[in-house]
C-alpha cells in the first residue's frame, strides 16, 4: 500500500511513490495513457510535469488524461524557461512577467484552474528572486496556484527562498549515488520544508539494468564498474531479498524530510515494479547505515556564497 506524507505545513497529501510525467513520450503512444491510469488504480495521487517537457506536449496529455480525476490528484507543475513558438532553445527568465503569463498557458495545457503545487524550474543566487517570489504569492492570493515550491539543487539559493518565501518544497535529485542533498535536510526540516525527489533510481544505475551499462561509464564520481561491484555487495553482503530498485526507492523515503520520490516510468511494467517497493518492509536503520557505507555521501562545492 502506498502511504501518504503531507508537503510542509501545506493541506497537500502525497503519494510516497509520485509519478514523474517527464518519462511520458509522443514514442509511446497509447502506453502513456495506460502509465497514467495504472499509476491512478495503485493509489499514485502526486503527478509532476512541467511546461519545459517536450515545450507544453507534456503538459497537454497530462491534463487531457487527469482531467476526470482533478479533485482526486495533486498536480504539480514548474515555469521559468521561456521559449518561443519556433521551439529553438529556452531561456531563463524568472521575472515576475513571465512567471505569471507562464502560470496562466500552464493552466491552459492542463485544462484546469488552479495547480496544486507550482514550482520554480530552476534558478541561482543572481535572480530577481524576491520579484519571483512575489509573482507566487500573488498567483496563489489570486486562487491559480495553492502552494509553491522550487526545483534546485544549489544551497544558497535553496536557503534564499526558505528564509524570505514560503516555499513548501525542493524538488532535488536524490538517490544512493547522490547524497548531496542531505546536508540540507536537517535545515529543510527545521523550516518545515519537504522535498521531493527526483533521479531516485539514478537513470538507471540502481536497478538491474546497471548490469547493461558500460563499465567505463559514470554515474557523477561514481565509475560504473565500482558501482556494478557496491550493487553485488548490496545482494550479497546486506542481503536485502528484492529488487535493486525498491531498495533504491526505500533508501529516499527512509528520510522523513522526502515527501514524495517522483519517479518516471516509460512502461506500466516499470511503474509497477516501482509500485512494488510499498508491498515490502521499510529499511531498517541498519540496512540504511549499510547501504551508506557504501556510497559515501559527497557535497556541493559551489553555490554557497
Amino acid at each position: 500500500m502506498i502511504r501518504k506524507r503531507r508537503i510542509g505545513t501545506s493541506e497537500l497529501y502525497a503519494s510516497e511513490l509520485g509519478l514523474g510525467c517527464m518519462s511520458l513520450s509522443p514514442d509511446l503512444g497509447s502506453e502513456n495513457e495506460r502509465i497514467v491510469k495504472t499509476a491512478l488504480e495503485q493509489g499514485i495521487n502526486y503527478f509532476d510535469t512541467a511546461d519545459l517537457y517536450n515545450f507544453g506536449w507534456n503538459e497537454e496529455l497530462v491534463g487531457k488524461f487527469l482531467k476526470e480525476v482533478r479533485k482526486d490528484i495533486i498536480l504539480a507543475t514548474k515555469g521559468g524557461n521561456d521559449w518561443h513558438d519556433a521551439i529553438e532553445g529556452w531561456n531563463w527568465n524568472p521575472t515576475k512577467k513571465y512567471i505569471k503569463s507562464a502560470l496562466k498557458e500552464s493552466l491552459r495545457r492542463l485544462q484546469t484552474d488552479y495547480i496544486d503545487l507550482y514550482q520554480l524550474h530552476g534558478g541561482t543566487i543572481d535572480d530577481p528572486m524576491d520579484e519571483t517570489i512575489e509573482a507566487f504569492e500573488e498567483l496563489a492570493a489570486e486562487g491559480l496556484i495553492r502552494y509553491y515550491g522550487i526545483s534546485s539543487i544549489r544551497p544558497n539559493t535553496i536557503k534564499y527562498y526558505a528564509e524570505h518565501s514560503n516555499i513548501q518544497s525542493v524538488m532535488m535529485q536524490y538517490s544512493l549515488l547522490d547524497r548531496r542533498p542531505e546536508e540540507l535536510f536537517p535545515y529543510l526540516e527545521s523550516k518545515k520544508i519537504s522535498v521531493v525527489a527526483r533521479g531516485s533510481v539514478a537513470k538507471g544505475w540502481l536497478s538491474e539494468k546497471a548490469y547493461q551499462k558500460k563499465p567505463d561509464d559514470s554515474f557523477l564520481s561514481f565509475k560504473g564498474m565500482d558501482i556494478q561491484a557496491k550493487l553485488d555487495k548490496i545482494k550479497t553482503d546486506i542481503q536485502l531479498d528484492e529488487k535493486l530498485t525498491h531498495t533504491a526507492l526505500k533508501f529516499v523515503l527512509s528520510h522523513r524530510v522526502v515527501a514524495t520520490a517522483a519517479a518516471g516510468a516509460s512502461s506500466t511494467e516499470q511503474l509497477l515494479e516501482n509500485i512494488g517497493a510499498f508491498n515490502t518492509p521499510d529499511l531498517t536503520e541498519c540496512e540504511r547505515k549499510e547501504l551508506e557505507s557504501l556510497f559515501p555521501a559527497e557535497i556541493y562545492e559551489s553555490h554557497r556564497a
